[in-house]
Protein backbone atom coordinates (compact mmCIF):
# COMPACT_ATOMS: atom_id res chain seq x y z
CA UNK A 1 0.00 0.00 0.00
CA UNK A 2 1.46 3.71 -1.10
CA UNK A 3 0.81 7.18 -0.97
CA UNK A 4 1.74 10.60 -1.04
CA UNK A 5 2.52 13.54 0.64
CA UNK A 6 3.50 16.82 -0.24
CA UNK A 7 6.24 18.40 2.07
CA UNK A 8 8.71 21.36 2.87
CA UNK A 9 11.76 20.57 4.99
CA UNK A 10 15.50 21.36 5.80
CA UNK A 11 18.40 19.22 6.96
CA UNK A 12 19.99 20.90 9.59
CA UNK A 13 22.42 17.59 10.52
CA UNK A 14 23.97 18.60 6.98
CA UNK A 15 26.50 21.21 6.17
CA UNK A 16 25.10 24.81 6.00
CA UNK A 17 26.65 24.46 2.60
CA UNK A 18 24.62 21.49 1.49
CA UNK A 19 21.71 22.04 -1.02
CA UNK A 20 19.27 20.31 1.39
CA UNK A 21 20.19 22.34 4.19
CA UNK A 22 18.24 24.85 3.53
CA UNK A 23 14.33 25.01 3.34
CA UNK A 24 13.30 23.10 0.33
CA UNK A 25 10.31 20.88 -0.74
CA UNK A 26 9.24 17.46 -2.33
CA UNK A 27 6.69 15.16 -3.61
CA UNK A 28 7.15 12.14 -1.11
CA UNK A 29 6.15 8.50 -1.88
CA UNK A 30 5.64 5.86 0.70
CA UNK A 31 4.93 1.97 0.64
CA UNK A 32 4.54 -0.18 3.38
CA UNK A 33 4.76 -4.26 2.59
CA UNK A 34 3.39 -6.75 4.71
CA UNK A 35 2.89 -10.82 5.48
CA UNK A 36 -0.80 -10.84 6.04
CA UNK A 37 -3.30 -13.45 6.87
CA UNK A 38 -5.73 -14.13 4.55
CA UNK A 39 -8.85 -13.00 6.70
CA UNK A 40 -7.13 -9.76 7.75
CA UNK A 41 -8.77 -7.53 5.45
CA UNK A 42 -12.43 -8.39 6.09
CA UNK A 43 -11.19 -8.18 10.46
CA UNK A 44 -10.27 -4.57 9.92
CA UNK A 45 -13.58 -3.20 8.15
CA UNK A 46 -12.52 -4.04 4.12
CA UNK A 47 -13.63 -7.10 1.98
CA UNK A 48 -12.22 -10.50 1.68
CA UNK A 49 -8.59 -10.15 -0.54
CA UNK A 50 -8.76 -6.17 -0.44
CA UNK A 51 -5.92 -5.94 1.36
CA UNK A 52 -3.98 -3.44 -0.68
CA UNK A 53 -6.94 -1.26 -0.70
CA UNK A 54 -6.90 -1.55 3.14
CA UNK A 55 -2.88 -0.78 3.15
CA UNK A 56 -3.24 2.58 1.11
CA UNK A 57 -6.05 3.64 3.26
CA UNK A 58 -3.97 3.10 6.16
CA UNK A 59 -0.55 4.49 4.80
CA UNK A 60 -2.98 7.55 3.63
CA UNK A 61 -4.18 7.88 7.45
CA UNK A 62 -0.46 8.02 8.90
CA UNK A 63 1.42 10.49 6.44
CA UNK A 64 -2.19 13.08 6.65
CA UNK A 65 -0.17 14.57 9.29
CA UNK A 66 2.45 15.69 6.70
CA UNK A 67 1.22 16.86 3.64
CA UNK A 68 1.29 20.22 2.84
CA UNK A 69 3.27 20.97 6.01
CA UNK A 70 7.14 21.52 7.01
CA UNK A 71 8.19 18.45 8.20
CA UNK A 72 10.37 19.73 11.01
CA UNK A 73 7.36 20.68 12.59
CA UNK A 74 6.94 16.39 13.31
CA UNK A 75 10.31 15.61 13.08
CA UNK A 76 13.63 17.15 14.45
CA UNK A 77 15.77 15.67 11.51
CA UNK A 78 13.81 14.66 8.35
CA UNK A 79 15.45 12.40 6.39
CA UNK A 80 14.00 10.01 4.03
CA UNK A 81 15.45 7.56 6.80
CA UNK A 82 14.07 9.29 9.65
CA UNK A 83 10.46 9.68 8.00
CA UNK A 84 10.24 6.01 7.01
CA UNK A 85 10.87 5.32 10.59
CA UNK A 86 8.05 7.93 11.93
CA UNK A 87 5.67 6.18 9.51
CA UNK A 88 6.48 2.29 10.25
CA UNK A 89 6.00 3.78 13.81
CA UNK A 90 2.48 4.82 13.14
CA UNK A 91 1.31 1.47 11.29
CA UNK A 92 3.14 -0.87 13.89
CA UNK A 93 0.16 -1.19 15.91
CA UNK A 94 -2.24 -0.99 12.91
CA UNK A 95 -0.47 -3.43 10.25
CA UNK A 96 1.22 -6.46 11.14
CA UNK A 97 3.63 -8.78 9.59
CA UNK A 98 5.40 -5.30 8.03
CA UNK A 99 8.20 -6.73 6.35
CA UNK A 100 9.32 -3.06 4.91
CA UNK A 101 8.56 0.55 4.52
CA UNK A 102 9.89 2.84 2.46
CA UNK A 103 9.70 6.52 1.49
CA UNK A 104 11.58 7.93 -1.86
CA UNK A 105 11.81 11.81 -1.80
CA UNK A 106 12.35 12.01 -5.28
CA UNK A 107 11.76 9.33 -8.22
CA UNK A 108 15.63 8.29 -7.94
CA UNK A 109 16.46 7.88 -4.77
CA UNK A 110 15.03 7.03 -0.87
CA UNK A 111 15.51 4.60 1.71
CA UNK A 112 13.54 1.13 2.67
CA UNK A 113 13.38 -0.43 6.46
CA UNK A 114 13.59 -4.16 6.48
CA UNK A 115 11.72 -6.07 8.50
CA UNK A 116 14.36 -5.72 11.30
CA UNK A 117 14.31 -2.01 10.83
CA UNK A 118 17.46 -1.55 8.76
CA UNK A 119 18.16 1.03 6.41
CA UNK A 120 18.59 0.70 2.47
CA UNK A 121 19.30 3.55 1.01
CA UNK A 122 18.94 3.49 -2.57
CA UNK A 123 19.68 5.60 -5.53
CA UNK A 124 19.14 5.08 -9.51
CA UNK A 125 21.37 5.76 -12.18
CA UNK A 126 21.25 5.70 -15.71
CA UNK A 127 23.49 4.71 -18.75
CA UNK A 128 23.08 3.94 -22.63
CA UNK A 129 24.97 1.42 -23.72
CA UNK A 130 25.38 -1.06 -26.65
CA UNK A 131 25.34 -5.27 -26.31
CA UNK A 132 24.93 -8.38 -27.83
CA UNK A 133 24.64 -11.52 -26.40
CA UNK A 134 26.23 -14.34 -27.62
CA UNK A 135 25.17 -17.32 -25.86
CA UNK A 136 21.63 -17.31 -26.98
CA UNK A 137 19.98 -19.23 -29.77
CA UNK A 138 20.44 -18.58 -33.43
CA UNK A 139 18.20 -15.61 -34.45
CA UNK A 140 16.96 -14.55 -31.38
CA UNK A 141 16.83 -10.59 -31.39
CA UNK A 142 19.64 -10.53 -28.70
CA UNK A 143 22.17 -11.87 -30.25
CA UNK A 144 22.19 -8.66 -32.51
CA UNK A 145 24.30 -5.79 -31.41
CA UNK A 146 21.28 -3.54 -30.36
CA UNK A 147 21.25 -1.12 -27.07
CA UNK A 148 19.45 -0.12 -24.16
CA UNK A 149 18.66 2.47 -21.43
CA UNK A 150 19.96 1.05 -18.74
CA UNK A 151 19.03 1.72 -15.08
CA UNK A 152 20.78 0.60 -12.26
CA UNK A 153 19.87 0.84 -8.53
CA UNK A 154 22.67 0.83 -5.73
CA UNK A 155 21.39 -0.39 -2.02
CA UNK A 156 23.35 0.05 0.92
CA UNK A 157 22.83 -0.57 4.33
CA UNK A 158 23.28 2.46 6.34
CA UNK A 159 22.68 1.01 9.66
CA UNK A 160 26.69 -1.03 8.91
CA UNK A 161 28.21 1.36 10.82
CA UNK A 162 30.93 1.28 8.34
CA UNK A 163 31.44 5.10 8.45
CA UNK A 164 31.52 7.95 10.98
CA UNK A 165 28.69 9.28 9.30
CA UNK A 166 25.70 7.16 7.93
CA UNK A 167 25.52 6.27 3.78
CA UNK A 168 24.72 9.25 1.75
CA UNK A 169 23.16 9.85 -1.53
CA UNK A 170 26.36 12.09 -1.92
CA UNK A 171 28.51 9.34 -1.12
CA UNK A 172 26.46 6.94 -3.36
CA UNK A 173 26.83 9.24 -6.41
CA UNK A 174 30.37 9.46 -5.74
CA UNK A 175 31.13 6.01 -6.24
CA UNK A 176 29.02 5.13 -9.10
CA UNK A 177 30.94 8.21 -10.99
CA UNK A 178 33.89 6.04 -12.19
CA UNK A 179 31.87 3.33 -13.29
CA UNK A 180 29.17 5.48 -15.31
CA UNK A 181 32.23 6.61 -16.89
CA UNK A 182 33.39 3.50 -18.21
CA UNK A 183 29.89 2.16 -19.11
CA UNK A 184 28.21 5.10 -20.94
CA UNK A 185 27.98 5.49 -24.46
CA UNK A 186 30.36 1.87 -23.88
CA UNK A 187 30.12 -0.91 -26.17
CA UNK A 188 29.51 -3.75 -23.02
CA UNK A 189 31.10 -6.69 -24.71
CA UNK A 190 34.69 -4.40 -25.13
CA UNK A 191 34.68 -3.89 -21.28
CA UNK A 192 36.74 -6.70 -19.66
CA UNK A 193 34.86 -9.31 -17.39
CA UNK A 194 31.17 -8.51 -19.58
CA UNK A 195 31.51 -10.32 -22.44
CA UNK A 196 28.07 -12.16 -21.87
CA UNK A 197 26.65 -8.80 -20.93
CA UNK A 198 23.50 -10.02 -19.40
CA UNK A 199 21.53 -8.47 -16.82
CA UNK A 200 22.75 -10.53 -14.48
CA UNK A 201 25.98 -10.54 -15.20
CA UNK A 202 26.10 -6.41 -15.29
CA UNK A 203 25.19 -6.53 -11.69
CA UNK A 204 27.58 -9.07 -10.58
CA UNK A 205 30.21 -7.29 -12.51
CA UNK A 206 28.94 -3.69 -10.75
CA UNK A 207 28.84 -5.73 -7.38
CA UNK A 208 32.56 -6.31 -7.64
CA UNK A 209 33.54 -3.31 -8.16
CA UNK A 210 31.49 -1.33 -5.64
CA UNK A 211 31.72 -3.73 -2.76
CA UNK A 212 35.32 -2.84 -2.28
CA UNK A 213 34.50 1.19 -2.01
CA UNK A 214 31.11 0.36 -0.41
CA UNK A 215 31.36 -2.12 2.19
CA UNK A 216 27.43 -1.02 2.90
CA UNK A 217 26.32 -2.26 -0.52
CA UNK A 218 23.35 -4.54 0.17
CA UNK A 219 22.46 -5.39 -3.56
CA UNK A 220 22.50 -4.23 -7.29
CA UNK A 221 19.60 -4.02 -9.37
CA UNK A 222 20.30 -3.55 -13.11
CA UNK A 223 17.30 -2.56 -15.77
CA UNK A 224 17.87 -3.65 -19.38
CA UNK A 225 14.42 -2.59 -20.14
CA UNK A 226 11.39 -0.99 -18.00
CA UNK A 227 9.92 -4.37 -17.75
CA UNK A 228 12.97 -6.51 -17.30
CA UNK A 229 16.17 -7.26 -15.09
CA UNK A 230 17.81 -8.97 -12.40
CA UNK A 231 19.79 -8.04 -8.77
CA UNK A 232 22.21 -9.25 -7.21
CA UNK A 233 23.11 -9.55 -3.61
CA UNK A 234 26.92 -11.12 -3.78
CA UNK A 235 25.32 -14.54 -3.45
CA UNK A 236 22.41 -14.97 -5.25
CA UNK A 237 20.26 -13.58 -8.52
CA UNK A 238 16.75 -12.45 -8.85
CA UNK A 239 15.28 -11.92 -12.61
CA UNK A 240 12.52 -10.68 -14.00
CA UNK A 241 10.48 -10.10 -16.37
CA UNK A 242 6.85 -8.38 -16.84
CA UNK A 243 4.51 -9.62 -18.83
Amino acid sequence: GSAGFESACRIPALPATHRSHGLHGHSYFATVRADLRPDWAASVGGFAGGEVDVLRQLMTSAVAPLDHQLLNDHLPDPTDENLARWVRAQLATQVPGIRQVGVQSTTHSGVDLDAAGQAHVWRRYRFQAAHQLPNVPLGHKCGRMHGHGFEVILHANADLGERDLAIDYDHLDEVWAPLHFELNYRCLNDIPGLANPTSENISAWLWQRLKPVLPELSWVTVYETGSSGANFNGQSYRIWKEM
